[in-house]
């Protein structure tokens, strides 16, 4: 089956998340401590930019959540999408040289798309090394991604990880600014923490 996972963290901020999981008949939610950001630094100060907004769509087997903690490997595809033009930094002047370093125009999302993986389960958690191809500013790269899965209660798992990305790896200019007083580093960090959890509520075709 066909699995869709969408998540608005805007909506999540209001506490009303949308249904956001669907798995043979069985719902799903990102919770609203979900995140997905970036960190960075520059000459001037660290700054971090949020993803307001991004898509995960998912072909997983029914039970995959419970699945996944005991080790096993339930998901079968998995992408994820963020409107590049979306990040927010907390600064419009930020925001605007951020989405000009990330060619927000011609490359409107950034997307990682899933190849395959391995789960290795040890006390109270499951370690992933999750494999597939990044998208940035219109150029791909192969990637692996590091990222833990641990019960967050009540039938709930928390997805959480970081990945180091160098900007010039695919060819992306580090945003300069104040007439090049303040350049970002080209090495950012990129970090997800997700918390899947099912709902009573009905489930949401959108």
């Amino acid at each position: 089956m066909r699995t869709r996972v969408t998540l608005t963290l805007l909506s999540l901020l209001s506490l009303t998340p949308l249904i956001a999981w669907r798995a043979a008949g069985e719902p799903w939610t990102l919770g609203p401590q979900s995140r997905l950001w970036i960190d960075g630094k520059s000459t001037v100060r660290k700054f971090s930019c949020k993803a307001p907004a991004f898509t995960i769509d998912a072909d997983a087997a029914p039970g995959a959540l419970g699945a996944v903690m005991a080790g096993q490997k339930p998901v079968r595809a998995l992408t994820v999408t963020v409107p590049a033009a979306k990040m927010d930094c907390g600064n419009g002047t930020m925001n605007e040289h951020m989405w000009k370093a990330l060619k927000s125009k011609d490359a409107p999302t950034i997307a990682f798309t899933l190849a395959d993986y391995d789960v290795a389960k040890s006390a109270g958690s499951v370690q992933g090394t999750l494999r597939g191809t990044l998208s940035v500013g219109g150029a791909q790269r192969p990637v692996t991604l590091v990222a833990q899965a641990t019960d967050a209660g009540d039938g709930a798992v928390r997805v959480s990880g970081a990945y180091e990305l160098h900007m010039k790896e695919f060819d992306l200019k580090p945003p300069t600014l104040m007439m090049g007083t303040l350049k970002v580093d080209e090495l950012v960090i990129v970090n997800f923490d997700l918390v899947l959890q099912r709902t009573a509520v009905a489930t949401l075709d959108r």
